[in-house]
């Protein structure tokens, strides 16, 4: 029997046949009835000889040098990370920019936007309202044009951190800007212990522990695109996020929540502003202390739901 190996390349298709099988009638009698070739033929060219028939290893002189070197290559990209989710555009009317400075901010969802804000409207004395944003792709080009010596920026939150956010905020809450169809989809499909309306009595601590590791391991996947729920902005990695975003407009620098408050003033200064605000103490953005349920078990099943993120950006374990 034949094994016919096939690749499509620019609509055309290769066939692939093994070197010994040439000598087997019905092996090439086959691939033209394949072809749709009515011809047969009756014999085969029983002169032709296989040319250097010894092993490749009386060949190469270095042959065991050349094992260890070809073990590492990957041609088939099997140890790659995959990656389910959609491509995502760069959301431009999310930028923000500044009322007065040539700043330009990034925001990836679920991170530290308000204490991000809070600062661009205390660099230009505004309200954080009144700071730019809703730009059209046209619209940012202008501005860029307006603003020589511009920087753009986003913010990167741990895993563990924004996966928590998220849950709070769009999730565990169910005011103004929760998701309510997506909530009644956890609570009845996936069996997420969610309280039937927030604020309420009975879901403490350890309430929510259970409910935030139950998100968790919902969002492996749904990341994975093993749900029929959307993979919202505010809890999709973050390197697909960035991905997207630098389509069009690449930022010039990434920082990290952790380090806002020395690299904001030193990005301020760097267009020219004096007298630069502290960063504000971003208090509590979660309906409950992401510090009182943490454990080792929410920091495992994260590492699993955000792999690419922990791996890309050298995310290390949780501290707060």
């Amino acid at each position: 029997m034949l094994l016919l190996n096939r690749l499509q390349k620019s609509g055309q298709t290769a066939f692939y046949i093994a070197y010994e099988d040439l000598q087997d009638l019905e092996v090439i009698n086959g691939l033209a009835r394949f072809l749709g070739s009515n011809e047969t033929l009756g014999s085969l060219d029983t002169s032709l000889k296989k040319q250097n028939p010894s092993p490749l290893s009386e060949k190469v002189e270095n042959f065991s040098e050349m094992e260890q070197a070809l073990s590492g290559v990957d041609p088939f990209n099997l140890t790659r990370t995959p990656n389910f989710e959609p491509r995502r555009g760069a959301a431009v009317p999310s930028f923000v920019s500044g009322a007065k400075a040539p700043l330009l901010y990034i925001p990836i969802r679920s991170g530290p936007q308000a204490q991000v804000l809070g600062w661009m409207a205390a660099l230009d004395g505004v309200a954080t309202d009144e700071l730019p944003t809703q730009m059209t792709q046209k619209a940012l080009r202008q501005w860029k044009r307006r603003n020589p010596g511009h920087r753009s920026f986003t913010v990167l939150r741990h895993p563990v951190a924004r996966a928590h956010a998220a849950f709070c905020n769009k999730i565990v809450q169910t005011g103004p800007g929760s998701y309510a169809e997506i909530r009644k989809t956890l609570r009845n499909f996936h069996k997420i212990p969610l309280p039937g309306r927030f604020p309420d009595d009975a879901y403490d601590e350890q309430a929510h522990r259970t409910a935030f590791k139950a998100f968790l391991e919902f969002l492996k996947a749904n990341l994975s695109g093993q749900t029929n729920i959307r993979i919202d902005p505010h809890w999709a990695s973050q390197v697909n996020i960035l991905q997207g975003m630098s389509e069009f407009a690449p930022p010039d620098l990434v920082l990290r929540e952790s380090e806002l408050v020395e690299r904001l003033p030193d990005l301020a200064r760097s267009v020219g502003i004096q007298g630069v605000p502290m960063l504000s103490d971003s208090g509590v953005d979660t309906v409950m202390s992401l510090s009182a349920v943490y454990d080792a078990e929410i920091e495992d099943l994260t590492q699993k739901a955000y792999q690419r993120d922990y791996l890309m950006f050298g995310f290390e374990t949780y501290t707060g």
